[in-house]
């Protein structure tokens, strides 16, 4: 039977924190917590509304461009209440796994290590552990190996797709990239993510969730949400589990993780692995499925259950991004499908994510589909309000 879920709201007087979540936005993390019957304690970038009402203590560090900063992390973790509780963390640690083996020195970590982390966004060492699995993956160099327009140049460490860049056609074949970046052959294909959760030698597939991106000219490839769980064929889920459990056997990973493919036809290359639970933890989360929190946190343990139920619906998780500034006001009536809410009064740059919009549907299109149309009249709302205070 699932826990209650609980939050800072109804905690009694000497319920203090037992958990501590970290990412670039730990909203999903805490609520993830919360439905495992945890008290969770939350560290981000944002202390959105719903996050604050999840977790208590709520801590916002400052913003480095959507990563987190380790010293600003390791200072807030040293709170009185907060020291030695074990930590989950999400994205924004990739491009440190320093902090991260600092970190497990002064509390546990339940997920991945350093060295798996370090290992995993190695991008040349990744590259030749999925050659000798026998992984198709796009080519990766440090110099360019051949036209501009064929390659595309990636942050190691990065999430979210804002860490890819188109290469500036002027660039010579044979230049460097810059210290921290890689080039990376472009693989057509749709984008397939599959999450699953390990031991460090065996793995468990949750699910199948389609990907799509939310394209700036300057972030072509910035992340706009996923839909799932994807109905794939017989040939081509046995192919994906097949490809994913053998990953995180030979990275010895543990926890929630994901695996982000390009699907072409019979095509199929791997991109990324994610060591940590993602954003499709919003996709999944739900009954028939157990508590994803408690799955993570057993499997860290070395413990995995045989297998696992499909939901019966989809689910479709898009963010919503500012085209242009705009100002929430303290008492804007958010939408119970909406998440991840700033607490107003707030303003929020163009390009920004403002919130998170969630639907369902009897299928992936459908489910994507009426998350849209949410996106829309969402935006029209944050829109008329704005003009309601110019007035």
């Amino acid at each position: 039977m699932t826990p209650p879920a609980r939050s800072p709201d109804n905690r009694g007087p000497d319920e203090a924190p037992d958990v501590v979540v970290a990412a670039v936005s730990a909203r999903a993390l805490a609520a993830a917590a919360c439905r495992a019957g945890r008290r969770p304690a939350a560290i981000d970038l944002f202390a959105d509304d719903d996050t604050r009402q999840l977790a208590s203590p709520c801590l916002r560090l400052p913003s480095h461009g959507l990563r987190l900063d380790g010293g600003a992390l390791l200072e807030a973790l040293d709170r009185p209440e907060l020291r030695g509780l074990p930590l989950v963390y999400g994205a924004g640690l990739e491009d440190d796994p320093r902090c991260l083996e600092r970190i497990a020195g002064t509390r546990p970590v339940l997920g991945n290590g350093a060295a798996q982390v370090a290992w995993v966004k190695d991008p040349f060492a990744f590259a030749d552990t999925l050659d000798r699995l026998g992984i198709p993956h796009p080519e990766v160099a440090r110099a360019l190996p051949g036209r501009p327009e064929r390659y595309l140049l990636k942050r190691i460490g990065g999430s979210g797709g804002g860490h890819v860049a188109v290469v500036p056609t002027v660039t010579r074949p044979g230049a460097e990239a810059s210290r921290g970046w890689y080039f990376q052959r472009r693989v057509g294909g749709h984008a397939v993510s599959v999450l699953a959760l390990g031991d460090g030698r065996r793995a468990v597939i949750v699910g199948f969730s389609r990907q799509w991106a939310a394209p700036t000219p300057e972030q072509p490839f910035r992340y706009g949400g996923a839909a799932g769980p994807m109905r794939a064929t017989r040939q081509l889920g046995g192919l994906l589990s097949d490809m994913t459990v053998r990953l995180c056997a030979a990275f010895g990973l543990v926890g929630l993780v994901s695996a982000d493919f390009l699907v072409a036809g019979e095509a199929v290359h791997l991109l990324e692995v994610n060591p940590r639970p993602g954003a499709t933890l919003d996709v999944f989360d739900r009954a028939p499925l157990p508590p994803l929190f408690g799955l993570h946190v057993d499997a860290c343990a070395g413990r995995l259950p045989d297998s696992l139920p499909t939901p019966w619906r989809c689910r479709a998780v898009l963010v919503h991004y500012a085209a242009r500034p705009v100002g929430v006001g303290r008492c804007f009536p958010w939408p119970a499908w909406t998440a991840d809410r700033p607490a107003g009064p707030a303003r929020i740059d163009a390009g920004a994510p403002v919130c998170t919009v969630q639907a369902d549907g009897a299928s992936v299109g459908s489910a994507r589909r009426q998350a849209e149309q949410r996106q829309r009249r969402l935006a029209a709302d944050l829109e008329s309000q704005a003009m309601e205070i110019q007035a």
